[in-house]
């Protein structure tokens, strides 16, 4: 693969990091399914949690709409958007949520994405100590 290649698919990465985030920071659901394939995959404990199946998986645009629908109408204080960056080598992309902020706590994951032909393919949520502790406590409902 040539630089140029590789600086394309860093782009597109790139693309989806900024993107994602202005979505969901404004309960954007028609624009951040159009970050995914159509047979992506999440993978989370909030979808146990929020979708009350039998495992942390949705697969297909029909249930990851479902579950951000449900994750824009309940999103706890705590869940805040501060990030440092991403790192990508175009073909996977992630980045942190750091709990401690220069403004206080947030909610701490990790997010990691495949990416295929410009949109996620998989994408999986770490939740971190804090994080976990706010949706063990049930506040994620609220």
């Amino acid at each position: 693969m040539q630089d140029s290649d590789i600086n394309h698919l860093k782009s597109q990465a790139e693309h989806i990091y900024q993107e994602w985030d202005n979505a969901l920071s404004q309960n954007d659901i028609k624009g951040l399914l159009s970050l995914y394939k159509k047979d992506a995959v999440i993978e989370s404990p909030l979808i146990l949690h929020l979708m009350e199946s039998g495992n942390g998986i949705c697969r297909g645009h029909e249930e990851i709409r479902q579950l951000l629908e449900k994750v824009a109408q309940r999103k706890p204080p705590l869940r805040k958007h501060y990030r440092k960056g991403f790192f990508t080598d175009g073909k996977t992309l992630m980045w942190e949520y750091p709990r401690a902020t220069p403004t206080g706590n947030q909610m701490d994951f990790v997010e990691v994405m495949e990416i295929k032909d410009g949109l996620i393919s998989h994408h999986r949520v770490y939740w971190g100590w804090l994080g976990f502790k706010v949706m063990e406590e049930d506040a994620y409902r609220q």
